[in-house]
């Protein structure tokens, strides 16, 4: 598919998710053994559940419920608080669900949603590989003592940490393959048990592209945003332990800088070393860096003959408003960019947001971040007076 049809596909998507208006579903369903029994609908929110409607079961086991919504949802159909089946309803949709009161949660079949169809894969799947797992670790403990153990355990382990596999490329798969579902949602938040710390995609590009494709699509769902931010947060993790592995293997503890500065020339942040340096990331086009600039100019009046330094890094990617920036707030110090967003010390150094700064000491070793007005001037007095 060509970038140009990619872009048509995407637009026309956006265009029809923009025009949806909420209209009405109808669950209708059979179950056997439950005649009497009230089944209730509740929408699942991230930390909440509302209930929407509550209707009895008759005699023939059948029953009828009715909503709307204009974005596919998530909803709880449940017998009682632990006999429950997760569907994924869209607008407009007629959901037939069939199933036996006592196995409700276990076996149940349903038509007419394709995202309900999904989650009901997505869960099989997922019950499967534990009921697996389950039975490995009671093998485990049953033979715990056994003469057996040390020559079983071995294989045990294998086949353990293959089912495991087979899970999570399952899961990625399934995102992978369907980025704009949102189902996939569902996979994305998967744990093999609920105490577990890691879910089972943990392929960051992989949730990366379905936040994004998702969040495109359904910006209003709750579900959505919660997936959005909780990726950014991921993302920011990551750079941070990037940043901490790159310091840990340069054996440094706060990774060099070579960016040319406005005349063209050089200048490596580890050859201010002798000095107290204020490492700053700022932006020409950037408000919040040209308020802080007057404040760094006093200090830098103050402290330049104590041996204080401010090595100023501009991740702008405009060369004449940043030369133009320098000259306008009389930066007189060291300003250094590489007119391409400095991107590589940016990254290195965990940057999210700007103006951002770290001050180093005399041997070029971190001892505080991000400081301000008041705080930054506390600091260079402890380092300098």
């Amino acid at each position: 598919m060509t970038y140009r049809v990619l872009f048509f596909l995407v637009a026309a998507m956006l265009l029809l998710a923009g025009c949806k208006k909420e209209k009405g579903f109808t669950i209708r369903g059979k179950i056997t053994h439950a005649e009497g029994k009230e089944i209730v609908l509740e929408e699942l929110h991230t930390t909440s559940l509302k209930k929407i409607a509550e209707t009895k079961i008759n005699k023939k086991g059948e029953f009828e419920i009715k909503g709307v919504t204009g974005i596919p949802t998530f909803y709880l159909l449940k017998l009682t608080d632990q006999n429950f089946i997760t569907l994924l309803v869209d607008s407009a949709e007629t959901i037939t669900v069939e199933a036996d009161a006592a196995n409700f949660h276990r076996e149940y079949n349903v038509a007419g949603s394709p995202g309900s169809e999904q989650v009901k894969l997505l869960d099989s799947k997922l019950k499967e590989t534990r009921n697996k797992l389950d039975s490995l670790r009671s093998l485990d403990n049953l033979y715990t003592g056994n003469p057996e153990y040390d020559d079983v355990r071995p294989r045990w382990a294998e086949e353990y940490d293959e089912i495991v596999e087979e899970q999570i490329e399952f899961s990625t798969d399934f995102v992978r393959e369907n980025p704009f579902a949102m189902a996939s949602v569902l996979a994305l938040y998967q744990k093999f048990n609920n105490n577990d710390q890691f879910y089972i995609v943990r392929d960051l590009q992989v949730m990366k592209t379905a936040a994004s494709a998702l969040y495109s699509i359904y910006p209003n769902s709750e579900q959505v945003q919660a997936l959005y931010n909780n990726t950014l947060q991921f993302v920011r993790q990551q750079q941070a332990e990037k940043m901490q592995q790159f310091i840990q293997e340069q054996g440094e503890n706060s990774p060099d800088i070579v960016l040319p500065d406005a005349d063209g020339k050089e200048i490596a942040l580890s050859s201010l070393k002798g000095k107290i340096v204020l490492l700053q990331f700022w932006a020409a086009v950037d408000r919040g860096s040209r308020i802080q600039n007057p404040v760094l100019v006093e200090a830098y009046k103050k402290y330049k003959r104590k041996g204080f330094e401010i090595y100023q890094v501009s991740v702008d990617q405009n060369r004449a408003e940043w030369v133009d920036a320098i000259d306008k707030d009389g930066l007189s110090w060291i300003n250094v960019g590489d007119m391409e967003g400095s991107k590589k010390a940016a990254a290195v150094y965990n940057i999210q947001s700007i103006p951002f700064n770290y001050l180093l000491d005399k041997e070029g070793a971190i001892v505080a971040k991000n400081l301000q007005g008041p705080a930054l001037n506390k600091a260079l007095a402890q380092l300098l007076d």
